[in-house]
């Protein structure tokens, strides 16, 4: 994985084309409905918008599913824990005295025997995961449609303090050196005649666990490198210096960030004037407040 391919798409969008302060307000908006809305109905088509969003930005598809399948064991232990255990939260959500149960773990079951999944707490966690979904789409959304010279450049304009973001830029620099440096040992020990193919998965976690001696060596390497150059360059941390890159606000981007804060001050009216959003609406209708 190159250092471009991780920073940056390589379709031309609005996404692209945008500035990065656009797209912050963009990121803090979504989270905000996606934290306030608690409608596995509304969050699942939040969910489905960003995710169209992503693919029209151009981040690969595979990188969708790579991270739903990292995701996976998460959700399904969070669909289980909320499904058999979240009972007071989402009898108050719900106002019902009982919920409805889907299926009872035998009695005679160890630790778990006799407990009940409420199909309102398996609602409860699938809005829960569409949730966690939605942040963890919305920033590659915002990070790999910008290239990181502008992006220095937008958050210095923001006000933010010029050592913070040096701080945050060369942890995006870092990652992809990272990446090279785990394919380069792998690749290593390919040629030594590991072949990682045909171990079992305790083995080849193993195997992947000695690769952080090496990687966090040649980080800890890296890392010394860099603060000698910044000493030898006298670096201050001072925001008062010329850049080569400009940042701009434009009419689109003005535009965006109006359309952010109409779409939020509305979410929070729909939300608690009509009921939209809430857990209860078009699930049990009849108890939205």
């Amino acid at each position: 994985m190159g250092i471009a391919n991780f920073q940056t798409v390589k379709r031309d969008s609005i996404f692209t084309r945008i500035d990065f302060r656009s797209k912050l307000v963009i990121m803090v908006t979504v989270t905000l409905i996606a934290f306030i809305w608690e409608s596995p109905i509304t969050g699942g088509f939040l969910t489905l918008t960003v995710v169209i969003a992503c693919l029209l930005a151009g981040v690969k598809l595979d990188y969708l599913g790579t991270l739903l399948k990292i995701m996976l064991p998460f959700y399904l232990f969070l669909l289980l824990s909320m499904g058999f255990f979240n009972i007071t939260q989402v009898k108050l959500l719900t106002h019902k005295q009982e919920l409805t149960t889907l299926l009872t773990v035998p009695a005679h079951w160890w630790i778990l025997g006799g407990a009940k999944m409420s199909v309102e707490g398996l609602l409860y966690g699938v809005n829960v995961m569409f949730k966690t979904l939605t942040m963890l789409l919305v920033i590659p959304l915002t990070i790999f449609t910008t290239d990181v010279n502008q992006m220095i450049v937008s958050l210095v304009k923001a006000r933010i303090p010029y050592k913070i973001v040096f701080i945050f830029s060369s942890t995006l620099r870092f990652f992809p050196l990272l990446f090279d440096e785990i394919q380069a040992i792998i690749q290593a020990q390919r040629l030594r005649g590991l072949a990682f193919e045909k171990m079992g998965l305790l083995k080849r976690i193993r195997v992947y666990a000695t690769v952080a001696v090496p990687l966090i060596l040649n980080a800890m390497t890296k890392s010394q490198t860099l603060e000698v150059v910044l000493q030898s360059k006298a670096f201050s941390g001072s925001s008062q210096r010329t850049y080569l890159h400009e940042s701009i606000l434009s009419r689109t981007d003005y535009l965006i960030i109006g359309s952010c804060v109409g779409l939020f001050v509305l979410a929070l009216i729909v939300y608690f004037w009509l009921g939209i959003g809430q857990f209860a609406w078009l699930i049990y209708p009849q108890q939205n407040l």
